[in-house]
């Protein structure tokens, strides 16, 4: 039987995150003043101090969450397992923990990506939204009536719709009539994973070129297949992919199942994950790493 590591998405942060972490570690203090040099600003301090409203910026919070992920990481001193996992941006915090891409890359990376995504949809344009109690293709149907996108397939009964502010609140209103427990916003400053997003995947393209992808170490699971990729020019094509496409992940868990995995330990800010595979199986023993 294996092992995985799996990474957060964007939601996952709280001011203050890594602090400690940072005071008492120099693996991890070292992961924080390499992101913030590659940035050309004092990201941490953000991410220990806040405000809330700054950290929750999508330019600053896609980089923050993959650094204190990281650090978490390099300061375990646990070795690489079989494979590795993320939700979201957290595929590129896997890619980095496997070797795939550097650190700074990954911070340059992940900051172009929440600029890009935050131009292609300004503040308030955009919606996204966790639906409860409902089947995925349920959602997927009327997301296609109403011309917005079904962003995240998270476990049974959890999905999550995003796009332009009006068509998600159609499919928010049509949601409800059939059935949905709840319908709920949430607090992102850009809409993910849905079609409003393509000038953004358009620009990663353009960044892509200039960043170089090694095959991981440990085999990586992508949102895209919900199965292994390990070829770089596959790996960074996913990534590009998934800014305009649902990201897998229920469809990921079974395939870890499939894959024999049957302990999983999830590394960064918060349990989201834990709970997540844990609502869509019990073959797999979770464990939220405590460094």
């Amino acid at each position: 039987m294996s092992s995985i590591f799996v990474f957060p998405g964007q939601g996952a942060q709280i001011v203050g995150m890594g602090a400690e972490l940072y005071k008492t570690n120099a693996a991890a203090r070292a992961v924080f003043d390499e992101v913030d040099e590659a940035l050309g600003e004092n990201l941490s301090n953000i991410i220990f101090n806040g405000p809330m409203e700054d950290l929750t910026l999508t330019r600053n919070v896609q980089p923050a969450i993959m650094a204190t992920s990281v650090a978490m990481y390099r300061a375990s001193g646990l070795p690489l397992p079989d494979f590795v996992a993320g939700h979201s941006l957290g595929e590129y915090t896997a890619l980095t923990v496997a070797g795939a891409i550097s650190l700074a890359d990954t911070a340059r990376l992940l900051r172009a990506r929440g600029n890009a995504m935050q131009t292609a949809v300004p503040v308030g344009r955009g919606l996204t939204s966790v639906v409860l109690g409902l089947d995925a293709d349920i959602v997927r149907e009327i997301c296609e009536s109403t011309d917005c996108d079904m962003a995240n397939d998270n476990c049974p009964g959890q999905v999550v719709i995003s796009g332009l502010k009006e068509s998600v609140e159609a499919a928010s209103e049509k949601l409800k009539d059939a059935g949905a427990r709840r319908v709920m916003p949430l607090a992102l400053s850009a809409p993910v994973h849905c079609r409003v997003q393509a000038p953004a995947a358009d620009e990663m393209r353009k960044v892509f070129e200039n960043v170089k992808i090694s095959t991981p170490s440990a085999k990586w699971i992508s949102n895209k297949t919900a199965n292994v990729i390990s070829n770089p020019d596959e790996i960074r094509d996913a990534l590009i992919y998934q800014m305009t496409n649902t990201v897998r992940w229920r469809e990921s868990v079974l395939e870890m199942v499939n894959l024999g995995i049957n302990s999983a330990t999830e590394i960064g800010p918060g349990n989201v994950l834990s709970g997540l595979i844990s609502r869509t199986t019990d073959k797999i023993n979770v464990q939220k790493l405590e460094v």
